[in-house]
């Protein structure tokens, strides 16, 4: 068996590929995905969570979330056409509306509430994956996460300024986090996100309220009797003699940006 055919039947493995594949109408997605999915929605199977997918084009992704997650979970899926309505017939909740428009997503929320999971899976373009971000972290309830897929958009024309790619709205977000570290000053209090998760080409936003309040400070479970002396800048830890080996290891953390 080669590598390629090993790495086939560990997909295969998966329930989400099972949902992928048992669901009787088309869907797309990428053979990476299965075992983020896996990793990210894994811990709400059988419970009755409500699941929100941006982008539902043939319909097939509604029935895998719904295979996926057990008949306790609530689906509603969000399209620009509207003749996705259909899916409503098969119990599916669906609205049509451009994920790029904040009232839509006021009167979204107005009408569904809090939600457990957000997939974009929508038009992938920046200003669409930032809206939709920014309008439903508030609606996302604590142990729930809101996630994007298809941020390999960033990294490609086509989709929007890339001063403002949904990679730098990440980026961003890991400035944020960072930001409430306890000895740096108060210069943001968003606190909507306790963690980000990345993997290739999708980005989960975790929240937990608590967690995200907890204030940053120094703290012992001890006092020592004898500090130790901090060698961080001590004379002995210069590392001259294998100055060449570390910068050939820093080059190469950092040769994706060679030009």
């Amino acid at each position: 068996m080669t590598e390629t055919d090993s790495l086939t039947v560990a997909m295969e493995a998966t329930a989400a590929y099972a949902a992928f594949a048992e669901s009787p109408h088309p869907t797309f997605k990428h053979t990476t995905y299965f075992h983020v999915y896996e990793e990210l929605f894994a811990k709400y199977r059988g419970k009755p969570v409500t699941f929100v997918e941006v982008g539902i084009l043939d319909g097939g992704s509604l029935f895998m979330w719904r295979k996926f997650f057990g008949q306790s979970a609530r689906i509603i899926g969000i399209d620009l056409n509207p003749k996705a309505k259909k899916w409503e017939s098969d119990g599916f909740e669906i609205f049509i509306g451009s994920q790029s428009d904040p009232s839509f997503w006021e009167t979204f929320c107005a009408d569904v509430g809090e939600i457990d999971i957000l997939l974009d899976d929508g038009g992938h373009t920046y200003l669409q994956q930032i809206v939709t971000s920014e309008m439903m972290l508030d609606q996302i309830t604590d142990g729930g996460m809101l996630v994007v897929e298809d941020m390999h958009t960033s990294y490609m024309d086509g989709f929007g300024d890339r001063k403002l790619s949904f990679r730098n709205y990440v980026h961003a977000w890991i400035d944020k986090l960072n930001s409430r570290f306890g000895k740096f000053p108060k210069i943001q209090s968003d606190r909507r996100v306790w963690s980000v998760f990345a993997f290739e080409s999708i980005v989960a936003f975790n929240v937990d309220r608590s967690k995200s309040m907890l204030v940053s400070a120094p703290i012992r479970n001890r006092q020592p009797v004898e500090g130790a002396e901090d060698y961080r800048h001590h004379p002995e830890n210069k590392l001259e003699e294998n100055k060449a080996a570390i910068q050939g290891l820093v080059a190469q953390a950092f040769s994706l940006y060679k030009d």
